[in-house]
């Protein structure tokens, strides 16, 4: 790669130019040899526009991820050297983003980089946590059981994160198809029921003029519908991407009827999992502490493990700590303080990872079974509803009453 440098020599002079290196980090070091301060440095590769459509395709997903951690778990075992695996894996991947993420990391590794270093250039595929267990590995040597442990832990983050997404598919896609089955009845077919219905001089019942009502609604005022509704969705986005805005919907999600106890107890394990993986690994528990609240992916449970991090650095167990907050249920403080008596905090939070992977798998299949009954009931009512509000006075005009 080919970086452009702006610097000061050692006299104080400006100077520019640009250098060849494997990475950022190699030509910043040969600079300073010559004896040179950096004060701005950036490869000089053209960027290329890229359609929003090519950019989804070469996403990274969490399947990538389990897959790519589960190959160089193998290939760690079988002893092969980090560079040979992450060119290896490079070639093979048929994911063009991840390519050329792998292959810029094999050239950092050869330049002398550590693999944990040239990971954390790219967070949006190996997360702050992925990067500080490689580092464990790094400082422990044993980085074929870290990729073990982190292959094995993805997997379950996998399982269980794509089974609660793919059982609120069935219920959006339904729901979905309703509102556009509605919104064409009210805007095509009802208009012109409702000249046959308001030509006969009949008194019209009241649910029919609320139907007819709703329906002039959408035939007159669809443009400002739609942009109201463009309007409330931008405002909404805008708002969750605000501190307080993330911090109410995580709220909202939690008291939300039956998916709120959902979600908590998919956090309670993503949070005893993520310590259980990094204590087994030999991380501290501080810093496991540290990075779960930059993972967990709730700010209510992150402002939660950033107080019990500053109350465990102060000397204050962890079991305590926990034992402050209402989202934190007793077994598993009790649970915790039991693992910090016995010396087994580790396998204790294990226990708790699976405990609560069973209980969302179990929320999740309760939750599928009672959708579809729901769903047919009430899209059975909505329909049932809306024809009974115009069949009726057409019978009534039918029948001469």
């Amino acid at each position: 790669m080919i970086f452009k440098y702006k610097a000061l020599t050692d006299k104080g002079e400006k100077t520019e130019g640009v250098i060849e290196s494997f990475n950022v980090d190699i030509a910043i070091n040969q600079l300073q040899k010559r004896g040179l301060i950096i004060s701005e440095i950036h490869d000089t590769e053209e960027k290329k526009f890229q359609f929003p459509l090519m950019s989804f395709l070469n996403h990274v997903s969490n399947k990538d991820i389990v897959i790519l951690s589960r190959q160089m778990s193998t290939l760690f075992q079988a002893q092969i050297s980090a560079l040979r695996v992450f060119r290896l894996l490079g070639s093979q991947t048929e994911n063009p983003a991840l390519k050329k993420c792998l292959t810029s990391i094999a050239d950092d590794l050869q330049g002398g980089s550590a693999i944990s270093v040239a990971l954390s250039k790219y967070p949006d595929i190996f997360s702050t946590f992925y990067v500080n267990m490689i580092r464990s590995g790094e400082e422990s040597g044993k980085l074929d059981e870290v990729f073990s442990y982190l292959a094995d832990y993805l997997d379950r983050t996998y399982e269980v994160t794509t089974k609660a997404k793919n059982a609120l598919i069935y219920p959006a896609f339904v729901i979905s198809t309703f509102i556009g089955v509605m919104v064409l009845m009210l805007t095509v077919i009802i208009p012109k029921i409702a000249l046959m219905i308001t030509d006969s001089g009949q008194a019209i019942p009241f649910y029919t003029k609320i139907v007819l009502m709703i329906s002039s609604i959408f035939v007159n005022y669809s443009i400002f519908l739609a942009l109201g509704i463009v309007i409330l969705v931008f405002v909404l986005w805008r708002f969750y991407h605000t501190k307080e805005g993330a911090i109410f919907f995580d709220d909202m999600r939690l008291n939300l009827p039956y998916l709120g106890n959902l979600y908590r107890k998919l956090y309670l394990s993503r949070i005893a999992d993520n310590l259980n993986t990094m204590i087994m690994s030999g991380i501290p528990i501080l810093k496991a502490l540290e990075v779960t609240s930059s993972v967990v992916d709730n700010r209510i449970y992150k402002a939660i493990l950033d107080d019990t991090l500053n109350k465990v650095r102060e000397g204050v167990s962890l079991s305590n700590a926990f034992g402050q907050y209402k989202e934190i249920p007793n077994i598993m403080t009790q649970m915790v303080q039991v693992g910090e008596e016995t010396g087994e905090l580790g396998s204790i939070l294990k226990s708790l990872a699976k405990f609560y992977q069973r209980e969302v798998n179990t929320a999740v299949d309760t939750l599928v079974s009672l959708i579809e009954p729901i769903m047919i009931v009430g899209l059975g009512l909505g329909v049932g509803v809306l024809l009974a509000s115009v069949l009726m006075p057409i019978y009534n005009i039918a029948s001469g009453v």
